[in-house]
């Protein structure tokens, strides 16, 4: 593993120091997976959720982020709404309800969370933090890079100031998942992806080549699906 993909360190006192990390996300039961996964590691520190469009509209991301984080007794961790469009709103949305159901977590119609989205937007929110841990947070990308674009935009400074950030989006010698050459992520804004990953920062993207050599099992999938449920 190299050393930008390191998740703990040692600091000058020579206690672990855990990665900050926020999840731009569009949950969707995978991101629901990658929140669960991350809330439950002792390698990472969520330090908020940013939301997008993707797998469902940007205000039912925000509702499912605040719900995910009250089943997992997380309602500290603040939930930043982003971009309900393009960055240059000239692209209609792609929503992948066909696959994650109309509420994005399987049509399980969960009760409205108890939480509220915070006043800041995405944008601010990483700026801000950024700002605050200049070089410590890495942000977890698993949807539309809008957000991102847009924190850019917000502050030329921020590619600098922002520790990694990790692309779950492309698709690098083989065929894209929406059609032959894009994969969904980059394709929900392209002027975004361009805006991000010409920015200079120090980026990861981990493409649908990869998430290809990992197939789940039957049994593997069974046990994705009981999770899910257990969620009601």
């Amino acid at each position: 593993m190299g050393e930008g993909c390191v998740l703990v360190s040692n600091n000058a006192m020579g206690e672990v120091e855990r990665k900050k990390i926020i999840i731009d996300t569009d949950p969707g039961i995978d991101d629901a997976m990658a929140i669960f996964i991350a809330l439950s590691s002792p390698e990472v520190e969520v330090i908020g959720l940013t939301t997008i469009f993707g797998n469902v509209y940007t205000s039912l991301a925000t509702r499912n982020a605040l719900h995910l984080l009250e089943i997992a007794d997380r309602g500290d961790i603040p939930v930043a709404e982003g971009s309900h469009t393009t960055i240059k709103n000239c692209k209609k949305l792609r929503i992948a309800d066909f696959v994650h159901g109309s509420d994005g977590l399987g049509n399980q119609n969960f009760p409205p969370p108890k939480g509220k989205k915070i006043d800041q937007s995405a944008a601010e929110f990483l700026v801000e933090k950024a700002n605050e841990y200049p070089g410590k947070v890495t942000v977890v990308a698993l949807g539309p890079l809008t957000n991102i674009a847009l924190a850019i935009e917000l502050d030329p400074g921020f590619p600098e100031k922002v520790g990694q950030i990790l692309i779950l989006g492309g698709a690098f010698s083989v065929n894209g998942n929406v059609n032959p050459a894009a994969e969904a992520n980059i394709f929900g804004d392209p002027d975004a992806a361009d805006v991000v990953f010409t920015s200079g920062a120090d980026i990861l993207a981990v493409g649908i080549n990869v998430t290809h050599q990992v197939v789940l099992t039957e049994s593997e999938h069974l046990l994705q699906i009981l999770i899910v449920k257990s969620l009601h």
